[in-house]
């Protein structure tokens, strides 16, 4: 969700503050503000609403100048959007502070501090931060005492950074239950809520664990944990490779990260794949005797992740013998469950900091399951640390809000633990060596699959003036039509649903007419003919069909029936390569509604609130 940068130099930092937001406009934002202490240590500070290059045409107007600063780019909780909402808040003439997460005892602080005398001037909960900061340093000895006070106070969850205008060498960061990370220069040192918004100026990072507050100067970093104890945080050489300006020849990051997933699949796969097998050590040390033990698998996730935990619950049953659970973190975390024998819980995360996700698997930790293990795309996130094991994805950044890349290779990563966990109990050597080579081909056949681009497009033109839409598929493909109707809904605003077909009968027919676009994928499996009668239910009440069917299916295009061909494939891989039809259509449709793909409206990349 919201970005936070922060430094501590000897040369000016306003540039640096701005760029590292700009790294960080995938994640999405309503607004942007940046403050900095100048050389009189006055505190300066410019707001505004939009953009970031907004906020960089006013510092370009009016330059900003000096060694200490912060910066923010706010997704909206509490208040609407507006400048006086925008980050940094301040407190007086001297504090400044930039805050990720809800505090969610903010309403009676606020009471609580204008009864000291304090006004308040915008609507949200990050402001009672600045106004505590200010009222603990009446009596506190230090910038870092203070805020170790107003922690205390806080319920909820936190990022944040404070900067106090009388003392400019120093900032101090707080961390619970949103990421921070701490970036380590020469004779200066910075501050954000992801490592990608500092790689231009260091690639060495420590990130800070829950509870811990940090004070920050030019030459040294001191780290202090939730019982105000020193601690060492492991600092490590970043391997992230990213430039946020590159789309290269794609119109936006979304259409490049479709075209970018042969490439990630054949890099989520490297080294994990020999002689017909999969590798256990993917999953992490001792993975494979751990997995041999795994009698139910609990998946947790939310949104696409979710979705890809849906496909996983078929794998998991039909090849690995085992039971799964699938449910979405935010209703896993306030319903009793029971954990049952060898269970281990799963966790799925583009960003690996999914609040609700997180949230999942601490209260998983009391709960009795045998082990965790995520499945994640960044190395240091806190789903990594906090699990007992983890897949890596490779997936490489992924800036478009919507997800693609990443879902993919999430499947690929679960189909990967299918075979490690079904290995000794329904798997035979022979059906591995089968599911191994069918993840094998899965690259080439995306080319193939993505070859279909021009014909969707041409498709797409149909929905210009669609409001509703209508997405089928049966058995493993239910999941992928959930993901199909998300993606069409994210970036192009058409209202779109998904049934498993064989429910149309109880009650979705009653939507279907000349103006509903039904959209459907059709491997060549077992549910086809099921899957045909459906289809020729709602051919019978005048719908509007748009079948993506195996090129054996035998499907064929009428006048009230749109036929694309999808190149045949393994029943394993079917699931992922359906998904790439989905995601084109979704694309060009949002292209002919005008919508903005890659910072679709009201939502965020990675969601780190409740």
């Amino acid at each position: 969700m919201c970005g936070i940068v922060g430094a501590v130099a000897q040369r000016d930092v306003a540039g640096i503050l701005i760029e590292g937001l700009r790294r960080l406009e995938y994640r999405g934002y309503d607004s942007a503000g940046v403050a900095v202490v100048d050389s009189d240590n006055a505190l300066q500070r410019v707001r505004r609403l939009g953009k970031v290059q907004e906020l960089a045409d006013a510092v370009a107007t009016n330059p900003l100048s000096g060694g200490t600063g912060i910066a923010h780019t706010r997704w909206a909780t509490h208040g609407e959007p507006s400048e006086t909402n925008a980050h940094p808040h301040v407190s007086g003439e001297h504090i400044a502070i930039v805050h990720n997460g809800i505090i969610e005892n903010h309403e009676s602080l606020r009471t609580v501090l204008t009864e000291r005398g304090y006004t308040f001037v915008s609507q949200t909960d990050t402001e009672v931060i600045a106004h505590l900061v200010d009222w603990e340093l009446r009596s506190a000895d230090s910038l870092l005492q203070a805020v170790q006070k107003t922690v205390s106070q806080l319920e909820g969850a936190y990022g944040t950074v404070v900067m106090d205008s009388r003392d400019p060498n120093r900032i101090v960061v707080a961390r619970s239950g949103s990421p921070l990370v701490i970036g380590y220069g020469v004779d200066e040192h910075f501050v954000a809520s992801d490592q990608l918004a500092l790689l231009p100026v260091t690639r060495r990072f420590a990130f800070l664990e829950e509870g811990d507050v940090a004070e920050v100067t030019r030459f040294e970093v001191n780290i202090f944990d939730k019982q105000g104890e020193p601690v060492e945080r492991e600092i490590k050489e970043s391997e992230v490779s990213h430039d946020a300006g590159d789309k290269g020849q794609y119109r936006h990051y979304m259409l490049k990260e479709i075209y970018e997933q042969p490439v990630a699949l054949q890099r989520t796969m490297e080294g994990r794949l020999a002689n017909g097998k999969v590798l256990a050590s993917a999953f992490g040390d001792n993975a494979e005797a751990l997995l041999q033990k795994v009698k139910h698998v609990q998946i947790i996730a939310c949104g696409t992740s979710y979705h890809a935990g849906l496909v996983a619950r078929y794998w998991l049953e039909q090849w690995a013998g085992v039971s799964c659970n699938v449910e979405i973190a935010s209703e896993f975390r306030y319903r009793k469950s029971h954990v049952y024998e060898n269970s281990l819980l799963v966790t799925l995360s583009q960003s690996g900091e999914t609040a609700d996700t997180l949230a999942a698997l601490r209260l998983a930790k009391e709960m009795g399951y045998m082990a965790s293990l995520t499945i994640c795309n960044v190395p240091g996130s806190s789903l990594v640390r906090e699990s007992d094991l983890a897949y890596m994805m490779k997936a490489g950044a992924e800036i478009g809000v919507a997800s693609t890349k990443a879902f993919t290779v999430q499947l690929a990563g679960l189909l990967m633990l299918v075979a490690a966990i079904g290995r000794g109990k329904t798997i035979d050597d022979a059906l591995e060596a089968k599911l191994v080579a069918a993840l094998q081909s899965l690259p080439a056949k995306i080319e193939q699959t993505l070859a279909m681009a021009d014909d969707i497009e041409a498709l797409a033109e149909d929905f210009a003036d669609k409001h509703h839409a209508l997405f089928l598929g049966r058995g493993e493909q239910s999941p992928i039509a959930m993901e199909g109707a998300l993606k069409l809904k994210e970036i192009s605003y058409i209202h779109a649903e998904a049934y498993a077909a064989g429910e149309l009968k109880h009650g979705p027919l009653a939507l279907i007419d000349a103006d509903m676009p039904v959209i459907v994928v059709a491997p060549n499996n077992e549910l086809l003919e099921k899957l045909k009668s459906n289809v020729e239910e709602v051919r019978a009440r005048g719908g509007l069909m748009y079948v993506f069917a195996d090129v054996n299916a035998h499907f064929a295009s009428d006048d009230t029936m749109t036929v694309l061909n999808v190149p045949h494939c393994d029943e394993f891989i079917a699931p992922i390569l359906y998904t790439l039809p989905l995601q084109l259509l979704s694309y060009y449709v949002a292209l002919i509604k005008g919508t903005d793909v890659d910072q679709p409206r009201n939502l965020a990349k990675s969601v780190t609130v409740e």
